[in-house]
């Protein structure tokens, strides 16, 4: 065997493990989401990220894939590639990198089960997550990963000639997280606040999680998982290069995901009186979803910086969105995946340190920032509110007033998650 097979075996089985982090991320994401819910609703909970995985396995396998990497990659969409991996030229198993891929388009779908927990039926979130899975993330992914305009910084390009620099999201702050963030606010939009949620006046009642334990296993699992997201995003382990990058990655990422929490913290405290354990939670996942986009390109105290930036504003994004918007989140998916995914992805312009607007590089890469995630989230907000909306007009999004009050689990699947 010679030393280039045995880096690109290396660089495979590295590939591998991080996709088998990013997938461990599902139950993350479905612990979380049943610990901050009613226990009436568990089931269908942690259904729903089951199907999300299963339907997005085979859509991507079967044509995602080709929209979001094929042809040349600068049109607005790629050609389907109907199960056939022949087209995508690679260095590494084109097998192993669609699972890769697979597991990042699972997530994008995941986060917006949980804005919409608790009232959605299920038969139409099967439609919905199909539909994520199927055009809204491949077409937006194939602008940036898969080789488009976005991400172009070959000179005389688009983005070169306007900005001097390529959009960047080195693991999908934007890509990912602000897509399924978006689409989680447009959901509950359209389907409105669960029963009791709001009083005659407009007043915002707590509804509590029924397991804060469950919650709190979902997250530290989400931040295990996230070493495969966003180190595992170097696609490579091998060599001086790679093993410096990867390592710089596990850092930055660690440090966001620890200021994240910090700041939540002692912003809750000083605000309610007490630390509040359920929004720290999220603060961990700000800072994380936060770090995503610039992971690689800045230094460990702007990877600080960012996870104190988005954990200070995961309790206030929260609370303007349910208690002024009146807008019923009950994960705070919108906050954490969407403010947090936006805001990291234009900390990054600020604070790369190759390119950034505070290390004296001016502004151009901070206009590039700004342009994509307008563009991405742009994209996914035509596409979610004519998604949602005509579903609702036409086989309507919410379950009967009797169904919600006794709970989904009985009525949607005539199988409950407790017998006590």
């Amino acid at each position: 065997m010679t030393t280039q097979d045995l880096g690109i075996s290396l660089d495979t089985v590295w590939m591998l493990l991080a996709a088998m982090l990013v997938f461990f991320m599902q139950p993350g994401f479905a612990l979380c989401e049943a610990g901050f819910t009613r226990s009436k609703n568990t089931a269908n909970i942690l259904f729903k990220n089951f199907v999300d995985f299963m339907f997005g396995s085979l859509l991507f396998w079967f044509i995602g894939f080709g929209f979001m990497f094929g042809s040349d990659g600068q049109g607005f969409i790629g050609m389907p590639n109907f199960g056939d991996l022949s087209f995508y030229k690679t260095d590494l198993p084109v097998e192993g990198f669609l699972i890769f891929e697979t597991v990042f388009c699972a997530t994008s779908a995941t986060i917006v089960s949980g804005a919409m927990a608790e009232r959605t039926k299920f038969s139409v979130y099967c439609v919905y997550s199909l539909f994520i899975s199927l055009l809204i993330y491949p077409i937006e992914g194939h602008w940036t990963w898969g080789g488009g305009w976005l991400c172009n910084a070959d000179a005389g390009s688009f983005m070169m000639n306007t900005f001097g620099a390529a959009f960047h999201d080195f693991a999908g702050s934007a890509i990912v997280h602000s897509v399924g963030g978006v689409l989680a606010l447009i959901g509950a939009i359209v389907l409105g606040p669960r029963l009791g949620k709001y009083d005659k006046n407009g007043k915002s009642k707590a509804i509590p999680g029924h397991n804060l334990m469950a919650a709190a296993l979902g997250v530290f699992i989400l931040w295990f998982g996230w070493f495969g997201f966003n180190p595992g995003s170097q696609l490579a382990a091998s060599g001086e290069v790679n093993r410096v990058a990867i390592s710089h990655v596990f850092l930055t990422t660690n440090l966001a995901a620890v200021a994240g929490g910090i700041a939540t913290m002692f912003i809750t405290w000083f605000k309610y009186g007490k630390p509040s354990f359920s929004l720290t939670l999220n603060g961990v996942l700000a800072g994380l979803v936060g770090i995503t986009a610039g992971c690689d390109v800045v230094s460990p105290t702007g990877a600080v910086v960012i996870g104190l930036i988005c954990g200070t504003l995961l309790p206030f994004g929260i609370e303007f969105i349910d208690q002024k918007l009146h807008i019923d989140d009950p994960v705070g998916a919108s906050t954490v995946h969407g403010i947090c995914g936006i805001a990291g992805t234009l900390l990054t312009g600020l604070l790369s340190v190759g390119e950034g607007a505070l290390y004296g590089h001016g502004f151009g890469f901070l206009g590039a920032q700004a342009l994509g995630i307008l563009c991405i989230d742009g994209w996914t907000v035509v596409c979610g509110l004519i998604l949602f909306f005509t579903i609702k007009k036409t086989v309507g999004i919410r379950v009967d007033k009797r169904i919600e009050e006794e709970g989904l689990d009985i009525y949607e699947h005539g199988e409950s998650c407790y017998n006590h």
